[in-house]
């Protein structure tokens, strides 16, 4: 079960949405190489990853930066950077470009600071974007609760798609990811379910004042929870290619 886009459109060209989609793309092929080679892939986490223990015990802040451009992996990025595709334009569109990269960075911060508070004595990497997309996310259901969403639900044979207001799944999300925190162990490794949950609540705490300026709860009555842009309609038709029956 995940969204694979929304009936909203942005009101304007999302260029840091679409410049941090990029960049994203390029550092991960700019260490594609080293997923061949388990050694020098870790040495290059080392370097470049956060580790909470090296933030508690070092003061390697660094990490907390460069993480949020890492990926484990194809799928990480793939469902990474469709998750900031999907809530991301709206939000920029809203903050405005600079604000919103700024918003962006200041939740991926925030999540890493809440993965070490988690676990300040791990040893194990954290990489990805998906905290300071938390933070998108979050920032997204505070402005548009009521904003029409399209989940992919696919539960062995069963595959269906249904639509859903943004509020029900970013909450469901966000519960998952606090659910799955308090049941993990940090040190073991795994998803870094509370860099997502601490995101999440940086996201919606970072957009108040956005929120508080473009008129607080009036905002939402004004229009009606939703992206003030026309909502874009998604029709699905049937396919071209005539059934053929069986032979008897």
């Amino acid at each position: 079960m995940f969204p694979i886009r929304d009936h909203n459109p942005s009101g304007s060209t999302p260029y840091v949405t679409w410049a941090l989609i990029a960049l994203n793309v390029v550092v991960f092929l700019s260490y594609w190489q080293l997923f061949s080679d388990e050694r020098a892939l870790s040495l290059f986490f080392r370097d470049w990853a956060m580790i909470p223990a090296l933030v508690t015990a070092r003061g390697e802040y660094a990490g907390l930066f460069t993480s949020m451009f890492l990926h484990g992996g194809l799928i990480h990025l793939a469902g990474n950077m469709l998750f900031l595709w999907i809530f991301g334009d709206n939000l920029e569109d809203r903050m405005g470009h600079l604000p919103f990269l700024a918003f962006y960075l200041a939740s991926g911060l925030a999540a890493g600071a809440t993965q070490v508070m988690g676990a300040p004595g791990s040893m194990v990497p954290t990489v990805g974007a998906s905290g300071a997309i938390a933070g998108v996310m979050g920032g997204y259901m505070l402005l548009f609760p009521r904003a029409r969403v399209d989940i992919l639900i696919i539960i062995i044979f069963f595959v269906r798609i249904i639509t859903i207001p943004a509020a029900l799944v970013l909450l469901l999300w966000f519960a998952i990811q606090v659910v799955a925190g308090l049941g993990s162990d940090p040190d073991m490794g795994g998803v870094a379910y509370w860099a997502h949950a601490g995101g999440f609540v940086a996201g919606i705490i970072l957009t108040l004042p956005v929120f508080l300026r473009l008129g607080g709860p009036r905002f939402w009555a004004l229009h009606d929870g939703v992206p003030p842009n026309p909502e874009t309609l998604y029709r699905f038709r049937r396919t071209p290619i005539p059934r053929v029956g069986r032979r008897r």
